[in-house]
């Protein structure tokens, strides 16, 4: 849902930029004032955009910002004329984009949202045209419904396309190519914003001998049910991947590395709940990050955190170790440094 979000970004701005030509052109007729409600409509999508990293749940940022911009539009609408102005329709523009963002019932929320807008703008200012001419009505109506019906199908094939090549079938966490596309974006969102990112390295102790002595299929059950713990611990934007046998990486924007330490604490007492073949299974973790001001680069960041999950598997196992902290003079020296 995220990743589909972020892809109709530039999609949404030129969608946007549509509809400031077609109300330009049209502003003779209904008048300069309609750009307003566009332009709250940007506003509104910009803020939920900087909000969703803060959030736990990015979906209801996500579906308020829908929402919001559904009102605005069906004011416009009912302050230009109601049911007798050509853009009556265009409450079915926000329906394209449900199906890439919401789950079935957030679709069917978003359809009757638009159809409930679309009856009150229309009855609301001027029932008896509607009366004397349903099809006022009953067209857009129409209209709302089909491109729901149509957009749905297609975006659920490109979810399930994307979801067979970028998730692992057996514990469903994203996998080795899904990382390595959240890690370029992040390096290039890290040249622009130098905020900061934090890596945690994860891996299950003892996980061969615990394969060797109850089999691959208890191993596979392990690896599922606590798959599933990791994700649970996490937000949503702290998204997990296995990258190998037992072997994960969780990726963490927005994180500075004290407050990573904090989560990877979390998953490790997440992963310590959980009991397998009668057996307790422990965790250790290697955190590391790229502080404010610095460039976040993958590879420095992963390095580092692996190094500091071997000193947890020295260490004892069933811990978290940290990165060794480079100093503030130092680490702007090496920034510096060609």
């Amino acid at each position: 849902m995220l990743e589909l979000d972020a892809q109709l970004r530039p999609v949404r701005a030129g969608a946007f930029a549509v509809l400031a030509v077609a109300l330009v052109a049209s502003g003779p007729w209904l008048g300069w004032w309609t750009m307003v409600p566009l332009g709250l409509s940007v506003v509104v999508f910009r803020v939920a955009d900087r909000q969703l990293q803060r959030l736990r749940r990015p979906e209801y940022a996500l579906l308020a910002a829908w929402v919001v911009s559904e009102l605005i539009m069906a004011a416009s609408v009912a302050l230009s004329g109601g049911p007798q102005i050509p853009t009556t329709a265009w409450l079915a523009i926000p329906v394209l984009t449900l199906g890439a963002r919401f789950s079935n019932r957030g679709i069917v929320l978003g359809v009757a949202v638009a159809a409930g807008l679309l009856v009150a703008v229309e009855l609301g200012v001027n029932a008896h045209a509607v009366v004397q001419n349903p099809p006022l009505l009953v067209a857009p109506m129409a209209l709302i419904v089909c491109v729901a019906m149509f957009q749905t199908v297609l975006m659920r094939s490109e979810i399930r396309l994307r979801g067979e090549i970028l998730i692992d079938s057996l514990t469903g966490m994203l996998n080795r190519r899904a990382l390595a596309g959240r890690v370029a974006e992040l390096e290039q969102q890290s040249q622009l914003t130098r905020e900061p990112v934090s890596v945690i390295v994860g891996d299950i102790d003892h996980f061969k001998q615990f394969n060797d002595l109850y089999g691959h299929a208890a191993g596979d059950a392990l690896l599922t049910n606590l798959s599933y713990q990791l994700r649970k611990t996490l937000r949503a934007f702290d998204l997990c991947y296995r990258t190998g046998g037992e072997e994960f990486v969780i990726l963490l924007p927005g994180a500075e590395l004290a407050q990573a330490a904090e989560i990877a604490e979390q998953l490790r007492r997440a992963a310590a709940a959980v009991v397998s073949a009668g057996r307790q299974v422990t965790m250790s973790f290697g955190v590391a990050g790229a502080g404010r001001g610095d460039v976040f680069r993958y590879s420095t960041v992963f390095r580092e955190a692996d190094t500091a999950l071997y000193r947890a598997k020295d260490g004892g196992r069933d811990r978290v170790e940290l990165a060794a902290v480079e100093p503030a003079a130092a680490r702007r020296l090496r920034v510096a440094s060609p």
